[in-house]
């Protein structure tokens, strides 16, 4: 896997994603990568196309197992208290499978940075490079501000916010979001009915 160092939003939205599909974070709905299937749905969703899965090989239950402890250090990455601590996480993750930065063109003849991962590494490791990558591109370019809790009141979740304007506040907006701003409209209704 070629990761581009200039497109740090595609890792920290993986990382984002990823520790969103934690039974923590989605109480009502429950673990959201129950099986390799769903791991194999999630990557192509976020268009994940790790060397380990290269020739048409399917996540194994091993690469779900994995992903799942690896979900746990990014949560722990995200939540860092000091920028410091951030980029420390995410060095480790980018460790694990990234190697020297590159200097090659892109499909438009224009010169890019890029961390290769290692050829033979397994999944876990090639999706902890990207994510590292990410988070890691997050901080330098964004500040580690971005790294934020969930404003719903009933959530778990974290996320790393890459907006322009740096105004998000729910990891699952269309979650999260919709659902304080329904609790919300009807606390109004039933405040307006009783008077």
């Amino acid at each position: 896997m070629y990761i581009p160092l200039s497109d740090y939003r595609t890792g920290a939205a993986v990382a984002t994603a990823l520790v969103n599909t934690s039974p923590t974070v989605r109480t009502t709905g429950g673990e959201a990568l129950p099986g390799p299937a769903a791991l194999a749905d999630f990557l192509a969703e976020h268009g994940v196309r790790a060397d380990a899965l290269a020739d048409g090989r399917e996540p194994t239950e091993d690469d779900l197992f994995q992903v799942h402890l690896l979900r746990r250090e990014v949560r722990g990455v995200i939540e860092t208290e000091t920028e410091e601590q951030a980029v420390a996480g995410g060095t480790v993750l980018t460790g694990r499978a990234g190697l020297a930065p590159v200097l090659e063109r892109d499909s438009g003849g224009r010169w890019q940075w890029y961390v290769p991962t290692a050829p033979d590494a397994p999944l876990d490791r090639e999706l902890a490079a990207l994510l590292g990558v990410g988070l890691l591109g997050t901080v330098l370019a964004l500040g580690h501000e971005r790294f934020r809790s969930c404003a719903a009141p009933d959530c778990r979740g974290v996320f790393v916010d890459t907006s322009r304007a740096g105004r998000r506040r729910y990891c699952m907006p269309d979650q999260c979001g919709n659902r304080l701003n329904v609790a919300n409209h009807r606390a109004r209704r039933a405040g307006s009915v009783t008077r």
